[in-house]
Order: C-alpha cells, then sequence, then structure tokens
C-alpha cells in the first residue's frame, strides 16, 4: 500500500487505517505500507510538559491497524524507527537530489550548508556524494516556525552554497539562511529538501528570497499554485521501486541505504 499522509493529514492516515484494516480482514498474508512522508513526525519527544508524542501514536496506530512492515523517506528523527516493533526502512532522500545537483556541474566552488546542527548529518551524507566542504548556521528558534540567524560555521564566501534540509514547511528557516549566505558572502544559494510541506508563506518568502531554485521530492504532491518556476520537483519512485522490489523478492535493502 503506498500512501502519503500529507496534508489533509488526517484524512490520508484514515484511509490508510481504513484500508489496512480491510487488507487485514481479506486475510492478506503481509501488508507492506509505504509512506513517502510520514505525518505528525515532528512530534517526536516531550519538549515540555502535557505534550503529545504524535509520532509513536501513528507507529501504534499502524500497528494495530495490521501493518506488518513499513517503507519511508526521511524521518524527521531517525529513532521514530524504534517507535515500531515491525520491520521500518527509512530510505535517504539525499542520493537523488545529489544526483540530480551533480548533473547541473556547478564547479568545485561549492558547500553544502546544514541550516541546524541538527541536519549536520544529513549535510555530510549530501557533502560525501559532491565532494565538497559543509558549513553550519547556528541559529536560535525563539517559538515555533520561527528562527534567528546568529552565525555561520564554514567557508563560504565565493562559493556557490547547497542548503539541505529534511521538511521545508512555512519556510522561514530556509530563506533566512539563504538570505544570510548571500550578505556573508556567497556567490549563489540553492536549496533542497526531501518533503515540501510548503504551507502558510512558504511560497511567497520562497519567491522572495535569495535562492536561485529550490530543488524537492514528490513524497508529497505539489498542487498547481505552488508550481512555481523557482521549485524544481524529482521522482522518488525509482528508489521505492527498487525498495519494494528487494521486499518482496525477499533480497537485502541495506544497498539503498547508501
Amino acid at each position: 500500500m503506498i500512501q502519503s499522509t500529507c496534508a489533509p493529514v488526517n484524512k490520508h492516515l484514515m484511509e490508510l487505517l481504513i484500508m489496512i484494516d480491510a487488507l487485514k480482514r481479506a486475510s492478506a498474508r503481509t501488508i507492506n505500507v509505504v509512506l513517502p512522508y510520514y505525518g505528525y513526525a515532528r512530534q517526536d519527544r516531550k519538549a515540555r510538559a502535557r505534550e503529545p508524542i504524535t509520532a509513536k501514536l501513528v507507529a501504534n496506530l499502524l500497528e494495530t491497524a495490521g501493518a506488518s512492515r513499513v517503507l519511508t523517506l526521511d524521518l524527521h528523527a531517525p529513532q521514530i524507527q524504534g517507535f515500531f516493533d515491525i520491520p521500518v526502512d527509512q530510505l535517504l532522500g539525499v542520493s537523488t537530489l545529489a544526483d540530480y545537483f551533480r548533473s547541473k556541474k556547478l564547479g568545485e566552488d561549492i558547500v553544502i550548508v546544514s541550516p541546524d546542527h541538527g541536519g549536520v548529518t544529513r549535510a555530510r551524507k549530501m557533502a560525501d556524494r559532491l565532494k565538497a566542504p559543509i558549513a553550519i548556521i547556528d541559529k536560535r528558534r525563539p517559538r515555533p516556525n520561527v528562527s534567528e540567524v546568529m552565525n555561520i560555521i564554514g567557508n563560504i564566501e565565493g562559493r556557490t552554497a547547497i542548503i539541505i534540509d529534511d521538511i521545508i514547511d512555512t519556510a522561514g528557516t530556509i530563506t533566512l539562511a539563504a538570505n544570510a549566505l548571500i550578505e556573508r558572502g556567497a556567490k549563489k544559494v540553492y536549496a533542497c529538501c526531501t518533503h515540501p510541506v510548503l504551507s502558510g508563506p512558504a511560497i511567497d518568502r520562497i519567491q522572495a528570497s535569495a535562492i536561485s531554485e529550490l530543488v524537492v521530492t514528490n513524497t508529497i504532491p505539489l498542487p498547481e499554485e505552488k508550481q512555481i518556476e523557482k521549485i524544481t520537483q524529482l521522482s522518488v519512485a525509482p528508489l521505492l521501486g527498487e525498495a519494494i522490489i528487494c521486499i518482496h523478492e525477499k533480497l537485502s535493502v541495506s544497498k539503498l541505504f547508501d
């Protein structure tokens, strides 16, 4: 079963649970759920008192409904895999994104930028593929969906910067980072992510920002009003298709994690 639990999240999640239940009651031997985008993943711990852990709740719902395996892309936090008592395969969108930037032949003066400390591992994976150095944006988030750039760690002056993130929601962080990079001497700024949530003022912010091109994947479909000239959408179908074949034929999927 393939279902991206993007907006409207509750509708898509309920559709998925009902279909899993239908398959289970029809005596399906195994039910493999392909979630290109795992909704509610950003609430993966109790940051404050009286908060839910929705990533764990969704895991419980999928298991209770009857899922026997989950295949997904770029979980917001790797520990979400541990919320399940069934096999969970997490593929990485960075391979698809890196292949695209390699085909653009941007030259050797590129630098991969993590928009925060939590994304350094992702930036390192991209940097290894493109044989480029990394830089890190030191920021603080005074309240949800609001961030402030404090400092940039690494050499970005005169370079072409590629900012990589897993999710772009309101685009506040990514556009603030792009503008800060240009102000501090970057020659050109590209941005990329696996999951283009792009809610609220995101499109207007991207259009008005210093970002030359935003590269995303199709884990979340983009409606026509969000398909602006600055945004390029890549397909993750070949990656998911290869994983599905490996699972169906009981082959190792570990080669797809690299």
